[in-house]
């Protein structure tokens, strides 16, 4: 790591004070990124709203909330990735929350890495649970699923205003049997 950027493992190392307290906050009840790198060149300011926003994000993720949605992204967001068939904007992210929690109700995301740089923040995030409900035809008998899913997010003047995603379907498919 250059000296250009901060980096924490969820302590306080190498951060602006004001950046380390907001994001090591545990009472909170946002989730907590597990590695964390900000260009230095953000102030603290600003990196203290990035990670607000991608930690409420990531918590609408982890536990189905809108709420925390709503706090984090535009209501103009756009998704440079949409997948066929889903709505753009916050309704389609609502819709894929909502189809996926109905094939694994127990659905959790914990956030690996955080890159913050620039108007730009990539996520990595890894999702468990257990396939108990219905997903494309397929039904349930509580298999555990595990699987990882990469984002690079915009984030504009207050919110998160578009993003690009690739979550790893094939492994999904493989531990529900549906591949």
């Amino acid at each position: 790591m250059g000296a250009d950027a901060h980096a924490t493992d969820g302590k306080e190392t190498g951060q602006p004070a004001a950046v380390a307290q907001h994001e090591t906050a545990r009472g909170d009840g946002l989730i907590q990124p597990q590695h964390v790198t900000i260009d230095a060149g953000l102030s603290p300011q600003r990196a203290r709203l990035v990670l607000l926003r991608v930690r409420e994000l990531y918590t609408f993720w982890d536990t189905g909330d809108v709420t925390y949605l709503h706090r984090a992204d535009s209501p103009s967001f756009i998704d440079h990735t949409l997948p066929q068939g889903r709505q753009q904007g916050l309704r389609g992210i609502e819709q894929a929350s909502r189809q996926f929690r109905a094939a694994v109700p127990d659905l959790h995301c914990s956030v690996a890495d955080v890159l913050v740089s620039g108007d730009r923040v990539s996520v990595r995030q890894v999702y468990t649970g257990h396939f108990t409900g219905t997903y494309d035809g397929v039904r349930g008998h509580g298999q555990p699923v595990r699987f990882n899913a990469f984002d690079i997010q915009q984030v504009g003047r207050s919110q998160i205003v578009a993003d690009w995603h690739l979550e790893d379907n094939l492994t999904f498919l493989t531990q529900i049997g549906a591949r």
